[in-house]
């Protein structure tokens, strides 16, 4: 085996920590039957990180305003189905092509810019598309928010029922599927392409690789992404309101990622469950000050995980290493 393939072997082999988030989730589903709802966020939220990791952490592209795709694609199918086509597959695919096409016309401008020019561009079309959907009020009902959206059983056999029981084994299903997608992206020459475009991209074009066409590969990946994502949570939730495109949600999925480990898509994925179990109980036990405590956390969380929290896994995995290879006197 030579060099370079061993070194995708070894980057493709899966790490405990992904079996670890996996079998939780999975069996939460069981042990936890009266949060369901809770769940399919935290899966919803989780793939959104993943989908914002593949821009800042692996190509290093910044954005202020991703959330402009999230709610894109929960628009569409909101959209969809409210007027009539409640098909939820068909629907998702729709709002990740929706987000897409939008997201690769963006990328024709973004892959052109670096630096404060590519936040302000990307920060200034999420505040566009959010006073758009605001001010369409025949399409999206505004400040309303769209409601009434009935979804049909998938396959024309599991309803959506109250409890949440057929939504969040969908949603677990799709974000799994696609958690091993990207996955296979980020470890694919591709994706060892992206790394090196972060670390130095003024050396990348020497060696052969057009950085804008990769740009705009992965900004389209990224936004499709994110649209399914937001389709997921329309569908589920069964309502769309204006947060969905929200800076908010922009600088929330900023703050999901570094919590985890930027460039780490497991890392993505269990910044954001964190993040969003320590919102949900953190609400639930002081609903005045909760921000305040949510906070704190992160404040500690920063201090003592430095490089997020799959840095301080490898630090304690390290540790134990080292531990069990010093001989007993």
């Amino acid at each position: 085996m030579t060099g370079a393939r061993r070194l995708f072997v070894d980057r493709s082999r899966w790490r405990w920590q992904e079996i670890a988030y996996w079998v939780i989730v999975a069996v939460s589903i069981f042990v936890f039957p009266t949060h369901l709802i809770l769940i399919a966020q935290v899966l919803i939220t989780g793939l959104f990180a993943l989908s914002f990791d593949l821009l800042v952490g692996y190509a290093g592209i910044a954005s202020l305003g991703h959330a402009a795709f999230f709610g894109i694609g929960a628009y569409t199918a909101g959209i969809v189905s409210h007027n009539g086509w409640g098909e939820p597959i068909t629907g998702l695919l729709l709002a990740g092509l929706t987000a897409g096409i939008a997201g690769f016309l963006l990328s024709t401008l973004v892959a052109r810019l670096h630096g404060i020019a590519l936040l302000m561009i990307t920060f200034g079309v999420g505040l566009l598309l959010y006073e758009g959907a605001h001010s369409a009020k025949w399409l999206t009902n505004g400040d309303d928010g769209l409601s009434g959206i009935n979804m049909w059983p998938i396959f024309g056999k599991f309803d959506f029922d109250f409890l949440g029981r057929t939504a969040v084994i969908y949603t677990l299903i799709v974000a799994f599927l696609l958690y091993v997608i990207a996955r296979r992206i980020v470890n694919s020459p591709f994706g060892l392409q992206l790394k090196g475009m972060r670390e130095n991209i003024r050396r990348v074009p020497a060696l052969g690789i057009s950085v804008q066409y990769r740009y705009m590969v992965v900004f389209t990946i990224s936004a499709i992404l994110a649209g399914i994502a937001g389709g997921l949570l329309a569908q589920i939730t069964q309502t769309v309101a204006l947060p969905v495109l929200g800076f908010d949600r922009s600088a929330s999925v900023l703050i999901m990622v570094m919590l985890g480990g930027m460039g780490s898509l497991i890392g993505a994925t269990i910044g954001a469950a964190v993040y969003m179990i320590a919102q949900d109980r953190l609400s639930t036990i002081n609903p005045v000050y909760w921000n305040f405590w949510l906070g704190l956390f992160l404040v500690l969380a920063v201090l003592f995980a430095r490089g997020g929290l799959m840095a301080a896994f490898d630090r304690i995995g390290d540790a134990l290493r080292r531990r069990r290879e010093v001989p007993a006197e």
